[in-house]
């Protein structure tokens, strides 16, 4: 496929700082949206001027700043205070969300356990819903028996599409993903009516690092760079 017209960012040749992404000066290769894509760029102005959207992008800027220590020192040094459950809870604080949903998956139960009760501790109603409700049996989507987890044996299927149903009738006001599958938290963000962060992402291997395999592509995981890997 001729990926020749299409954004690139992950693999732009510009220095960051003279990006035009970051610098109104600055420059960009032939495919950079932000160089070529003057309609999108004033479509999604509009988009920021409507008065949810805006709000909503204005506090997750703010949270987004709040993370930094010594953000007036010159030279500016990164220097990260918080950590992720902590930005969520005051995200939802500034937001004054009051119920928040968490859709977790099973093999997290006890994670979820420990994270619902930060989030009612920070004053929050939380509604949790774990992956397999509704217990709909996998052979009821086409799962044949040697395509299951566990071969020969009953096994309820991950919900993602109930998950979003039981939290929209609860009417969440933000949802947390919690360890969810590939693909069937694509599913949830596209039932689920209010919005959703996600807290962790499933990588059974790595014990829900997903990065491990990225940050080691050149030694223990060079593996990753072979077709079918």
């Amino acid at each position: 496929m001729n990926n020749e017209h299409y954004a690139d960012c992950a693999r732009c040749p510009v220095r960051m700082s003279e990006r035009i992404c970051m610098n109104p000066d600055g420059a960009g290769p032939e495919n950079c949206p932000t160089a070529r894509k003057e309609e999108l760029i004033d479509e999604t102005r509009e988009e920021y001027g409507t008065d949810d959207l805006r709000d909503f992008a204005l506090q997750a800027s703010i949270q987004e700043g709040s993370c930094y220590a010594n953000r007036d020192a010159v030279p500016f040094v990164l220097r990260p205070v918080k950590t992720r459950i902590q930005e969520i809870c005051e995200f939802a604080a500034r937001m004054n969300y009051k119920r928040l949903g968490l859709v977790f998956c099973s093999g997290l139960r006890r994670e979820a356990a420990t994270v619902a009760r930060i989030l009612e501790e920070q004053g929050f109603v939380v509604v949790s819903v774990i992956c397999n409700v509704g217990r709909i049996d996998k052979t009821e989507i086409g799962i044949a028996d040697n395509e299951k987890i566990m071969i020969g044996q009953p096994e309820a299927m991950c919900n993602p599409v109930m998950q979003a149903k039981v939290v929209n009738d609860a009417k969440t006001e933000l949802n947390i993903a919690l360890g969810l599958c590939v693909g069937h938290d694509a599913i949830f963000f596209k039932y689920a009516h209010a919005p959703t962060t996600v807290l962790a992402t499933k990588d059974r291997v790595t014990q829900h690092n997903p990065l491990a395999p990225i940050y080691a592509d050149r030694s223990y995981y060079r593996k990753v760079h072979n077709p079918g890997f």
